[in-house]
């Protein structure tokens, strides 16, 4: 009996020990790529798992490991991006095959940077801890993505590969396409069966997200789309597989318990079989570049061969083990909801100006005590939990209740609450210790690389140094960083 259960102990251990694509080898399987800004995925890595750029100086670093096999070295990327912003610019393959993932260029759709390129994530978007240990996700927002038009050993035709991603259940919308996985090399649609991804939101469920194979001309939940099953958990894992004339869907918590097979049988019609996979690599965007979707992804991996189930549920032991939690999304000076707040600006020019409002015009004020109540008023804004992220804060105004900052076209502007989902992640703000060491720095919980701006007098969402005139390198710490006192009303 001892030696029996030491047997099942090394066993159990030797499964916590190894990497997910350890696994997949194990089973026939191996990875061809393999992505992740939070952890190894294989035990002996001890490599870069992703590049990052800093906002004050264009100067990047890469962030590997604590260890061989262990968690990403998010203390390195804190110190290099202190008081500055960053993005994510790589996203390296791990499996060998250098299939790294980086800004998507334009294709059948432009993005929103120069030259209709994607833009870039913030690497300070999506934190998270893996057992206890500090990690950065990649935050996907409208208009972003990467991807790689030049892989290699991904499959191709009709030959047959698995899939999973580790993602954010509670980061979605409707459009077009958060996908992981195999897509076209000229960023273009160019028919059924090009693609097979898999894409995450509620492009065809309502409400909840689901777990659906991108095929290129269809988000498949099985044959006939019937009985679409959604997914609500914090953490999921999403598993698409292929090979001739047969795909599945499998899915589950990516925090605890063991994988579900939504789907398992033959590709839903003649116009998918045989298949026509072209082995591009795409992330947060489809086939033909279109950006508009959102999503975060942890970790994920594409293989060569049909993975077994019995492989992948050993991979989801895996994942569980790593005991994926979330963690604070602010820092710097607290604020307390249900205080009344004022926003004081903090760049030389205009140190006794607040943001204010005028009906939903929403600028910097000169305000001061001695102004009328309604001035005050005004410029008085009180502190709700966040609409779109209860780990974060919206801005109610004082003077008209129901009415929340917001953004729009990143103009920051004051409008009722109209209870859509849209509306409530545009409101919902991250407060950051200041970027100039004043005060705070409020980061939108929608498009982390953006935070609240005062630009000729009028308020932004902005990054630093994009394509807009409000975007502009110069002045960025002090004008994004404001010092929260109690409000005048």
């Amino acid at each position: 009996m001892r030696s029996l259960l030491a047997f099942v102990l090394l066993a159990t251990s030797s499964l916590v020990l190894a990497g997910p694509c350890d696994i997949y080898a194990s089973g026939g399987t191996p990875c061809v790529a393999a992505h992740s800004t939070t952890r190894a995925l294989f035990s002996s890595f001890n490599g870069s798992l992703y590049q990052v750029k800093r906002g004050s100086d264009g100067a990047t670093l890469n962030i590997g490991t604590l260890s061989a096999g262990g968690v990403a070295n998010a203390a390195a990327q804190d110190s290099f991006c202190a008081h500055t912003t960053c993005v994510i610019t790589t996203i390296f393959d791990q499996s060998g095959h250098n299939n790294h993932l980086t800004q998507a260029p334009p294709g059948g759709l432009q993005g929103p940077e120069a030259n209709g390129f994607d833009s870039l994530a913030s690497a300070t978007g999506a934190p998270v801890t893996l057992n206890g240990s500090k990690a950065y996700g990649v935050f996907i927002s409208p208009g972003f993505g990467y991807r790689n038009n030049a892989a290699t050993g991904t499959a191709t035709g009709d030959a047959p590969q698995g899939m999973y991603a580790v993602l954010d259940g509670t980061h979605f919308n409707g459009a077009c396409c958060f996908d992981y996985g195999n897509a076209e090399t000229s960023s273009r649609d160019t028919g059924n069966g090009h693609m097979e991804a898999i894409y995450f939101g509620t492009a065809v469920s309502s409400g909840s997200p689901a777990i659906m194979a991108d095929l290129e001309n269809g988000l498949f939940s099985g044959v006939n789309n019937n009985g679409i099953q959604t997914i609500n958990d914090r953490f999921v894992t999403a598993v698409v597989k292929g090979q001739p004339n047969n795909w599945a869907i499998r899915g589950g918590n990516a925090a605890s318990g063991s994988l579900t097979t939504f789907f398992n049988g033959p590709r839903p019609n003649s116009s998918y079989n045989p298949m026509s996979k072209e082995g591009a690599i795409i992330l947060g965007i489809g086939g033909d570049n279109s950006d508009r979707a959102q999503g975060t992804f942890y970790e994920g991996v594409m293989t060569s061969g049909f993975p077994s189930d019995a492989t992948e549920n050993s991979v989801q032991a895996n994942i569980v083990a790593a005991k994926y939690a979330t963690t604070s999304m602010t820092s710097g000076p607290v604020l307390s909801v249900g205080s009344h707040v004022s926003f004081r600006a903090t760049t030389a020019c205009c140190t006794t100006h607040f943001i204010s409002h005028q009906g939903s015009n929403v600028n910097i004020q000169l305000v001061s005590s001695s102004n009328t109540t309604t001035v005050k008023q005004q410029a008085s804004w009180v502190v709700r939990t966040g609409l779109g992220n209860s780990a974060c804060f919206s801005f109610e105004s004082v003077d008209t209740p129901g009415s929340f900052l917001r953004h729009f076209n990143f103009q920051l502007m004051l409008n009722a609450n109209d209870g859509s989902k849209l509306f409530s992640e545009d409101a919902t703000y991250c407060p950051q210790a200041g970027l100039n060491g004043q005060g705070n720095s409020m980061n939108s919980w929608s498009f982390p690389t953006r935070y609240f701006r005062h630009f000729n007098g009028q308020l932004f969402i902005a990054s630093n140094g994009g394509v807009h005139d409000f975007d502009s390198a110069n002045l960025f710490n002090d004008d994004v960083s404001f010092v929260v006192s109690s409000g005048f009303a």
